[in-house]
């Protein structure tokens, strides 16, 4: 309990400042994923809150962001689209009944990353190579930085003859253009100067009222908050204390025909999500130089997702975007992530006038700033100096981030990365060749025996001209999986059926059981109490009277 509350907050002052400007900074960002996923903006506010709070007091990385985000908004629309069709066949229409299905959907993912967590899958984060860590950091820059991007447009909403509603992304021009451009390096120009004056203020919220005020002062006809969540169809920032939705319950089939639909969905995103929340506790352990717990926050980022589909919000993980802009404000323990979400249910609740006349200008320098930040600009020095296989795998997670997605991108890096790891180990299988005096041929095997190794294992050997006694010492190696021992096991038939003796000796301990249980015929083979001839002391007879076997070493 006590390490607990040494995680809640050092610094009150930091982490309540930084956890409102965060708060800031996502109201767009999650309005924008709403569009995305075409559900009311409201319901992914709701969410914002509920798995951000959940996650900030429970999580296992104090001062990471939570809400809902972007990778798992993209994954829901096919299944909300669906969801409304499959609603309007019932016996009984139900209308936007893909929304049921989406509480549903986010109350099963997080299930599964509750299961992930007690399972301790949460560990397997630590198997990424920095390579992917560097793509993932490169690719979602270049991702943020397009989202803003976006942000220099008005959104049209078009009605068909066919009455198929589509937004149109008109850039801007003109003196709108240019305003919007002064605002925003007006925004990053105080986040860059202030902190040479001072540290006492924070610079990201400071730069945010400052932008603000100018806005409303001069009266500028400029993109704001509220004319954003209007233009993408929305009605206001207004809203209610999130409740238990009952309704879901009375309109969703609860059968396996909703289990078969919503279960793929559920699955992606949970996997989405946990990726992308471990990846960025990676990344806040490395900027903070600490280390968070991977499967508590797996569990606490369940929990927050159940309880959210419960109330009515939808999924959400850890934000990368967020979480730099936390811990470069200074949010370090879990108040800020507290701090965020109930500023962002206070904006909802009480002050959404004040922060629709935000403007967008002001929110995309920080964002941009943020991206400057977040960017590994030391993978372009690097990049010449690493192994080939690491440079092609940087290269290729961060083009899959862009153009694809990030549970895919890192899943592809990895995969990349284990396949080039193995090819390079399988190369290093040695096999030194000498005779004994009675004619005893031995084979001294170097490197790791597994299945990228095995074929140039068996090319080391000669079962038909070999001698009649044959030796293999693993002096030097280690078997490493059923590959190995499936190799191992058909070279000593080989060796058998010309009529010639086998023996193995050197091998570890774990090694000699896993022989064991894959054949009674190598307990006969395995020569035990053979000395490492790799190891010799020279030890003075006075100072260990008893036998060396007798003593402990350390």
């Amino acid at each position: 309990m006590t390490a607990f509350l040494k995680t809640f907050t050092n610094n009150p002052k930091n982490d309540i400042l930084s956890g409102i400007t965060v708060s800031l900074a996502m109201i767009p960002e999650v309005v924008a994923f709403a569009f995305v996923a075409q559900i009311d903006p409201l319901m992914a506010l709701s969410g914002a809150f509920i798995v951000g709070l959940i996650a900030a007091i429970f999580g296992g990385r104090p001062g990471l962001i939570s809400g809902a985000a972007g990778a798992v908004a993209v994954i829901f629309v096919s299944m909300i689209a669906e969801g409304h069709t499959k609603g309007m066949l019932f016996e009984q229409p139900v209308e936007n009944m893909g929304f049921f299905y989406l509480m549903a959907c986010v109350i099963l993912m997080g299930i599964i990353q509750i299961l992930a967590g007690v399972f301790k899958l949460g560990r397997f984060v630590r198997l990424i190579p920095h390579s992917v860590m560097l793509g993932f950091v490169n690719g979602l820059a270049i991702v943020i930085f397009w989202a803003q991007v976006k942000m220099f447009s008005h959104k049209t909403l078009k009605v068909s003859e066919e009455g198929v509603k589509e937004y149109v992304s008109t850039f801007m021009t003109g003196t709108e253009l240019y305003l919007m451009i002064a605002l925003v390096l007006l925004t990053m120009g105080i986040i860059w100067g202030l902190p040479k004056l001072t540290k006492k203020i924070p610079a990201a919220l400071t730069a945010i009222l400052v932008t603000t005020l100018i806005t409303i002062g001069f009266n500028l006809d400029v993109s704001t908050v509220g004319s954003y969540i209007i233009e993408g169809g929305g009605t206001g920032l207004k809203g209610e204390l999130p409740t238990l939705n009952l309704e879901l319950w009375e309109k969703l089939p609860l059968n396996l025909d909703t289990l078969n639909f919503i279960l793929p969905y559920a699955f992606l995103a949970a996997s989405v999500g946990l990726i992308e929340s471990l990846m960025t506790m990676n990344l806040v352990d490395e900027l903070t130089d600490t280390r968070g717990n991977g499967d508590q926050e797996c569990i606490a980022q369940g929990t927050g997702n159940i309880m959210s589909g419960l109330f009515g919000g939808t999924g959400g993980c850890g934000m990368i975007g967020q979480t730099v802009i936390n811990i470069n404000a200074g949010g370090r323990g879990r108040l800020s992530g507290v701090i965020m979400a109930l500023t962002l249910l206070t904006f909802i609740l009480f002050t959404d006038k004040l922060i629709e006349q935000v403007p967008i200008a002001a929110l995309v320098g920080v964002m941009f700033i943020m991206v400057i930040e977040t960017f590994a600009w030391s993978s372009f020095r690097i990049i010449k100096k690493i192994p080939k296989s690491d440079a092609f795998v940087l290269v290729i997670v961060s083009t899959v981030t862009v153009i694809f997605d990030l549970a895919i991108a890192v899943f592809v890096g990895v995969i990349i990365s284990a396949l080039a790891f193995a090819w390079e180990n399988a190369k290093r299988i040695r096999a030194r060749k000498r005779m004994r005096e009675d004619g005893t041929k031995i084979y001294e095997i170097w490197g790791p025996l597994f299945f990228g190794s095995i074929s140039a294992f068996n090319e080391k050997f000669d079962p038909k001209n070999d001698p009649e006694y044959i030796e293999i010492d693993f002096v030097e190696s280690r078997v490493s999986d059923h590959s190995a021992l499936e190799a191992i096991y058909n070279l000593v038939e080989k060796y058998e059926a010309e009529g010639k003796s086998v023996k193995l000796k050197h091998l570890s301990e774990d090694c000699k059981q896993l022989l064991r249980k894959a054949s009674p015929k190598f307990k006969d083979l395995i020569i035990e109490d053979v000395d490492d001839p790799r190891y010799h002391l020279a030890a003075n007879p006075e100072e260990f009277p008893k036998p060396l076997s007798e003593y402990t070493f350390k």
